[in-house]
């Protein structure tokens, strides 16, 4: 029999994975601080609860999906938060990206009032949270995540146990630090071809193929193409993840100077008005630098 399923926070990545959770047949309740993105959920068939609260009160597994550190935080510890009505034995799996140092702390908390808890990034942009095709990154105890693993396969395709809690939160970060430079590589790659006057298609073509060749390219590089800026994961949230990823490095003393020049990239495009747009949009930084557009 499977477990009723609470999911809080329908976003531009929790909506579709909450609408997978319910195609896959899970008894779904949600919660969401805007009202508004609960309708099409409802519409589809999940129940409705007031306060994250609520949502624990009535679910074996709680799943939550929001912007940032101080979200999470107050979603399941805040007033009329997860923790006020989780029941003993239940599980929270954060699919959010936030402090892999917060996340240990939050499990904490919850295992002092009989609680399981997963940090259970996820990375594949909106395309892939509709799709149900996320790679989801898994940290906590072994015996939990293949409790979950049902609810995780409905909006996943690669489930990766990668250690204990707040690892799950680090492997986001390894993904991030990689999305972030890709991107740079891209915008590079696609500048430079419109100052040679090449085909663009053509030559997204000629080398996506190759070992040039990644997600980002042949998602992203024909979205910079079109001048498209709809976002898979916007400028803002991506910003946000790369702050942790600072953050945490710093910690380790680490040098990361490539992730750090993107930082101020995307914090250039932010002062611009740009963050609600894409991650691909750092190509408009460097369009700046050049005095040119690529697609144009």
């Amino acid at each position: 029999m499977k477990e009723a399923i609470g999911f809080i926070g329908l976003g531009i990545m929790g909506g579709g994975m909450a609408a997978n959770l319910l195609k896959a047949g899970f008894d779904v309740v949600v919660w969401n601080r805007t009202p508004g993105r609960i309708t099409p959920l409802a519409a589809a068939g999940a129940a409705v609860a007031d306060s994250p609260a609520a949502v624990a009160a009535g679910c074996g597994i709680i799943i939550t999906c929001v912007s940032d550190t101080p979200d999470v935080e107050e979603v399941i510890l805040g007033p009329r938060g997860v923790i006020e009505g989780i029941r003993s034995g239940s599980l929270v799996i954060d699919c959010s990206t936030i402090s892999p140092a917060v996340t240990r702390a939050i499990a904490g908390r919850l295992q002092a009032v009989g609680a399981h808890m997963l940090d259970a990034p996820v990375s594949g942009g909106s395309e892939g949270a509709a799709r149900g095709t996320l790679s989801i990154m898994v940290g906590g105890e072994a015996e939990q995540v293949r409790r979950a693993m049902p609810a995780l396969q409905a909006m996943g395709k690669t489930i990766t146990h990668v250690g204990g809690h707040g690892a799950g939160q680090m492997a986001k970060l390894v993904n991030q630090i990689l999305v972030v430079v890709t991107m740079q590589g891209v915008a590079e790659a696609l500048l430079f071809a419109q100052a040679g006057e090449l085909d663009l298609e053509k030559t997204l073509a000629a080398v996506g193929g190759g070992a040039a060749g990644s997600w980002m390219l042949n998602n992203r590089g024909p979205q910079v193409i079109r001048r498209d800026w709809r976002p898979g994961f916007t400028v803002d949230l991506q910003q946000k993840d790369l702050r942790l990823v600072l953050e945490a490095a710093d910690e380790m003393g680490i040098p990361l100077p490539s992730t750090a020049l993107v930082f101020q990239y995307y914090r250039a495009l932010q002062q611009q008005g740009l963050g609600g747009e894409g991650n691909h949009a750092l190509v408009k930084a460097l369009e700046r630098l050049a005095g040119m557009e690529v697609g144009m």
